[in-house]
């Protein structure tokens, strides 16, 4: 069994372009690309293993053995492995889960090119509609093998002890270097949009279910023309089957208490106005569809939340308030308000992470032009799904480049130490799991061994 800990978990995301189809030569003909394995229905493709192996030997830290071709092979295979256990053992990865994780990728890939999807079409030859299909087999597939991993080693922990002791284990000289990591926070504001947009916007919605109701408009093709939900307009505003409390509250509110095919009056949420029509329910799953529109912050508005934000800032230096206890209080960011604004490693939990963990190439080159122990002015920047927000930084620590100690990098030890703890439980499993499912690999990987107990 590998000592990578089933790395196409975090490989898959970065497998976002790659054409997972067998291509053929225009001019000979020959197939690029065959199926190396196959575990039970899931195939696994040659240019899979070699785009992930390249993106691992890309990832790998400075002083850290890179994985080899057969550790990456091996990994895929598991991960395959997983998906087809997950079939057997009824575990369930809903389609607006996979959707919604879609977007979010999708979302934070169109904030490179600054919102542009034109600039996405040049790049890569594919519309955004395109490269959210593609994306969306990767993620579940991604999803599918968390919630697998999750199942075999739930409540799964490791002791300081046993920190130190596979910190000890590790010879001196192949201790890992570290590359130079910073601690960064934000607060980030949505500006509110003033009142006269947002009856504009109920009205229109109001109308809408006037025109539709009158027989005079089709739901699906106003969806189509007006909703700016990019992953159900195309759809005619369907969003499938949802769990209870998968949707907003707001939502979730509206659409049960709606009789089956009766339409809502405007709703509004964090993500805008929705007007809702209930499907059908089924058990505790509820089928719906809508149209979202967005209110768009003018000028005023957004001038507005930089004050705000400026006058929250002077409040911070002055020491009036400590910057966690405002990102908790006053942050509309979700993913960093909960640790006190401070971005956080995915791979560690850590607030520390090194300046290529930023997803946002635009923090970087703030962080360039700032000191330590500053907070810069407020910044204007567009979240491709909600428009213009508006945020400040904190830039508390920046650590030098260093080889891995104790006292520095516990949380990285730890993570390593969990990891490889989960090695020994995921072997254990593999051994009885293989026998469920059907494994063919080619003989060209024949070498790598993949399905023998190490």
């Amino acid at each position: 069994m590998n000592k990578l800990n089933l790395l196409a978990a975090a490989f898959l995301s970065l497998l976002v372009f790659h054409q997972s189809n067998a291509q053929e030569n225009p001019v000979s003909g020959q197939v690029l690309d065959k199926i190396v394995a196959k575990v039970d229905n899931n195939i696994l493709l040659e240019s899979d293993v070699q785009q992930t192996f390249l993106e691992a030997i890309a990832q790998t830290q400075q002083g850290m053995t890179p994985p080899t071709r057969c550790e990456i092979f091996e990994t895929l295979i598991i991960n395959k492995l997983m998906v087809a256990k997950a079939e057997i053992d009824s575990v369930i990865v809903t389609d607006p889960e996979v959707m919604l994780q879609t977007e979010n990728r999708f979302n934070m890939v169109l904030q490179q090119f600054g919102g542009n999807e034109d600039m996405i079409l040049q790049m890569y030859g594919k519309t955004a509609d395109q490269l959210k299909a593609e994306m969306e087999d990767l993620i579940r597939e991604q999803m599918v093998v968390e919630r697998m991993r999750g199942k075999i080693t739930e409540g799964l922990t490791v002791s300081p002890a046993e920190v130190k002791s596979f910190f000890e284990s590790i010879p001196t000289d192949s201790l890992p270097f570290f590359s130079a990591e910073v601690t960064v926070g934000q607060i980030v504001r949505k500006p509110e949009v003033n009142a006269q947009t947002k009856e504009q916007i109920y009205n229109q919605l109001k109308q809408f279910k006037a025109d539709i109701e009158a027989g005079k408009a089709d739901f699906a093709e106003l969806a189509t023309q007006y909703s700016e939900d990019p992953g159900s307009a195309a759809n005619g505003g369907d969003l499938g089957f949802s769990a209870r409390g998968q949707m907003v509250p707001e939502y979730e509110g509206a659409a049960l208490g709606l009789r089956q095919g009766e339409i809502s009056d405007p709703v509004e949420s964090q993500f805008g106005f929705h007007m809702i029509q209930l499907l059908e329910i089924k058990n505790n799953t509820y089928n719906t569809r809508h149209i979202l529109i967005i209110p768009k912050a003018n000028e005023d508005d957004i001038l507005k939340t930089e004050r705000y934000l400026d006058s929250l800032k002077n409040e911070i230096q002055a020491g009036t308030i400590e910057f966690a206890k405002a990102a908790k209080e006053y942050s509309d960011d979700r993913n960093t308000s909960d640790n006190g604004g401070f971005f956080t490693d995915p791979g560690t939990s850590s607030n520390r992470l090194t300046l290529r963990t930023l997803e946002d190439p635009v923090l970087y080159f703030t962080l360039d032009s700032m000191e330590v122990g500053t907070i810069s002015k407020p910044m204007r920047f567009e979240d491709p799904r909600e428009g213009t927000k508006v945020r400040i930084l904190f830039y508390k620590a920046k650590y030098p480049a260093h080889r891995a100690n104790m006292s520095d990098d516990y949380e990285k030890m730890k993570a390593a130490t969990l990891r490889r703890k989960e090695d020994d439980i995921l072997s254990t499993w593999f051994v009885t799991a293989k026998e469920d499912v059907f494994i063919d690999i080619d003989p060209s990987y024949d070498r790598c061994n993949a399905l023998q107990e190490k």
